[in-house]
């Protein structure tokens, strides 16, 4: 008798071998798999950002090595995803597809076309969740209307969602021979002319996520309610892109971060604050589903109405590092070296381009999403929105974080400063964070020449501050005209 055909396995933001549904399906079918890799932009929503490309360049090698190690091999397609789906099923005669869903909106429409398309021609296609706790649309209120404040959302997310029976990684996997593959090397993933990724960090792929969750789960995790806070200290858990790529899952990292504390390695508390933020990156998720439009608008309409300054020098200043204020200055150049920033200075660095300056908070999200390799759009919009005060559940936009004082908070000794803006680094602590204000001999001492080693504030605090209350009244009228 004739062979069995292959069964495609379409692999999405599911980048890894354990805990993967459409994997261990895919394998249960006892058919050889076809393990496929179709760059599409269009899934993603809109097109990856440059430090997003680097990190998925290293994902998908890492992924290919791990098949490879198990007798299998990654398959590379690019262009238009059922296309080449189509084209992968007449190769090999396949009849059936399995993939792990995404759920930003285009995405999941799109998803939807390519399944019923496929299923049309007698091809069945079979999806599985493997990036959020549980599916967006599962976790409603009473009305059965989605939640728009978060700790009544993570209340009945964690009485809702069901962890999945973990799953190991195959021992074997059986590929079909010559089907033909796309090099990584010809996607132009990695950047060059010049190579700005050097001080990258972070290691892609599934194994890197492992020994990220070790580290912390023995280190960060132990102080994490207070230490996440502080630039100055390794206190985060440095998941965030592997969690994107899906090189480790939501329920994998929750699992372990509980067992730690069933054991007493670290405080129970500790443990459920991580689950909290878990649970932030699910909120996110959930409302770009419920409200699909959060990319280009507000959540609360009223502050569409938000009179923004056109302001192309605070801008570059901003992107580039140079605004005269420390603690911003140096989460931009963190951000711009490393691909990442730290999540307090995330803040920092976003309260000051939409308040201090005015500028429109979509600019700041585009240039994340570009510079971070962690970009991951619901979670960058509803950040963004957050600092902005215009989406769900969001700081009121009169909070406006004072940068000097954050600073002096939460790098008390001025060592993240002193790492990412050396100019200032002579200073000391007493001035660190505001060096404009040090008595001219300090100043001297420590090499600071300002406007000429490091420059003067671009805004004041006092004075940004009152403009953007200012402007704050422009959307409270609005608000009152509409209702």
């Amino acid at each position: 008798m004739p062979a069995s055909p292959p069964v495609i396995l379409w692999f999405r933001r599911d980048l890894r071998l354990a805990d993967n549904p459409a994997l261990h399906h895919a394998l249960a079918t006892g058919r050889a798999v076809l393990p496929v890799y179709v760059r599409d932009e269009r899934l993603e929503g809109r097109a990856i950002g440059a430090a997003s490309r680097w990190w998925l360049d290293k994902s998908l090698r890492a992924l290919d090595a791990d098949l490879r190690t198990r007798g299998g091999r990654l398959i590379l397609r690019r262009g238009d995803a059922e296309a080449e789906l189509r084209r992968l099923i007449e190769e090999t005669g396949a009849d059936q597809v399995f993939m792990s869903r995404l759920f930003e909106p285009e995405a999941l429409a799109r998803d939807a076309d390519i399944a019923h398309g496929v299923k049309a021609d007698g091809i069945e296609c079979r999806g599985f969740n493997a990036s959020l706790m549980c599916r967006p649309g599962a976790v409603l209120n009473g009305s059965g209307q989605p939640y728009k404040v978060f700790t009544p959302f993570l209340k009945a997310l964690l009485t809702v969602a069901e962890a999945p029976q973990p799953l190991a990684a195959p021992e074997a996997i059986t590929v079909p021979d010559g089907v033909s593959s796309e090099a990584v090397d010809d996607w132009g993933l990695h950047p060059t002319r010049p190579d700005w990724s050097s001080g990258f960090v972070g290691t892609p792929g599934e194994a890197g996520a492992k020994a990220a969750l070790a580290a912390f789960v023995v280190g960060g995790l132990k102080t994490y309610s207070t230490d996440r806070d502080r630039p100055d200290r390794a206190g985060t858990s440095g998941l965030a892109a592997h969690l994107h790529r899906g090189e480790i899952g939501p329920w994998r990292a929750i699992q372990t971060v509980r067992a730690a504390a069933a054991e007493g390695r670290v405080p129970a508390g500790e443990a459920e604050k991580f689950v909290a933020e878990i649970g932030w990156r699910e909120f996110s998720a959930h409302l770009l589903h419920h409200f699909p439009y959060l990319p280009e608008r507000a959540f609360k309409p009223e502050y569409d109405a938000m009179p923004w300054r056109d302001d192309a020098e605070g801008l570059a200043a901003w992107k580039t590092g140079r605004t005269g204020y420390p603690l911003v200055d140096a989460g931009m150049r963190q951000l711009w070296a490393t691909g990442t920033m730290h999540n307090r200075v995330r803040m920092v660095v976003a309260s000051f381009l939409i308040k201090h300056l005015l500028i429109d908070w979509r600019e700041g999200e585009a240039w994340f999403w570009d510079c971070l390799t962690d970009a991951d759009l619901a979670s960058n919009v509803q950040n963004w929105q957050w600092v902005a005060g215009s989406g769900a559940d969001a700081a009121p936009y009169f909070r406006i974080f004072n940068p000097v004082a954050q600073g002096e908070k939460f790098d008390p000794q001025g060592r993240y400063v002193r790492c990412w803006v050396p100019e200032v680094a002579g200073l000391p602590d007493r001035w660190i964070h505001a060096p404009w204000t040090a008595p001219p001999m300090v100043l001297a001492e420590a090499g600071v020449r300002l406007g000429a080693t490091y420059p003067r504030p671009i805004v004041d605090h006092v004075e940004g501050r009152e403009r953007a209350l200012a402007a704050l009244k422009t959307v409270s009228a609005h608000r009152g005209e509409g209702d």
